[in-house]
């Protein structure tokens, strides 16, 4: 993932030295030493595994990084619509971290990619205002599968793909022409202005446009997406496919929310793309 800056902050990009020595013993057990390699472990489903397979990629292991992140406090006005940069700077840092260190350990397996990236958030018990940030997915390393005219699967960082698509998509994807990049995102935290008595008042029993609740959030939404998609031109990427935007409000309180973006960015891997045409099946089951 490339670096986000909102607040004047440096990315950091751990590598194998910021891997706990757990972390290493259980990818030492993982490397391969020839080309069967050991038994991987993956959270791919049956039917996602054997796709991904399809499109010419072997999992080595379940990859996974985390960061748990104090996330600061950061007032905003009462009545005025505005970013929390410091928050939505935190919540970008905490991800990025979990997101480096689980590419880390997909390097160490001397993967190609991640596929299947799951990236979750949860504050915990032990402080409202922390937050346990994880990335898991499966590392993949090519077997047989056309990098095209990159002759590489590693993206232009240098690093393995990262995708958030399904074993279906993945293969989807590939097969007609496309490659992962890497998983791109965009965050903003948002403080929507409270209406005022009068106001709130003049609006008791009537349908109306509260413009100032609808401008507040299209423009945090169009934050989020403008960053994912900075992240994509970072890249050099075609285009970002399967996009999610979530909103989520972390128990700031109901005018305080985070809006994030997040899909994969893709290159093209040949010039035609030939979708393969679906075949009929038909079910004999009741």
């Amino acid at each position: 993932m490339t670096g986000q800056n909102t607040t004047g902050g440096t990315e950091r990009i751990p590598d194998g030295r910021d891997l706990s020595e757990d972390a290493m013993r259980r990818l030492a057990q993982l490397r391969p030493d020839d080309d069967s390699g050991p038994m991987f472990t993956s959270d791919l489903t049956v039917n996602e595994f054997l796709l991904v397979r399809e499109a010419g990629f072997r999992p080595l292991g379940l990859v996974l990084g985390c960061s748990v992140y104090h996330v600061g406090f950061q007032a905003g006005r009462w009545s005025k619509n505005q970013e929390l940069t410091k928050l939505s700077q935190a919540m970008y840092d905490a991800r990025e971290l979990a997101m480096s260190r689980m590419e880390a350990e997909a390097s160490a397996l001397g993967a190609d990619g991640v596929v299947g990236v799951r990236l979750d958030i949860e504050f915990k018990e032990f402080g409202s205002d922390l937050a346990e940030f994880i990335a898991v997915g499966t590392a993949v390393k090519a077997a047989g599968a056309d990098p095209g005219p990159a002759g590489t699967w590693l993206n232009n960082k240098g690093k393995p793909f990262t995708s958030d698509l399904s074993g279906q998509e993945f293969w989807t994807l590939v097969r007609a022409g496309y490659a992962p990049l890497d998983l791109v995102m965009g965050s903003c935290v948002y403080h929507v202005a409270h209406q005022g008595f009068v106001q709130a008042l003049g609006n008791t029993g009537r349908n109306v446009e509260i413009e100032p609740f609808t401008q507040a959030l299209y423009d945090a939404r169009e934050l989020a997406m403008s960053r994912m998609r900075a992240e994509g031109e970072a890249l050099g990427a075609e285009g970002i496919v399967a996009v999610r935007l979530k909103q989520h409000s972390h128990g700031w309180g109901s005018h305080t929310t985070e809006f994030f973006a997040v899909g994969t960015a893709v290159r093209p891997l040949r010039e035609d793309h030939v979708i393969d045409r679906p075949a009929m099946v038909l079910g004999l089951d009741d």
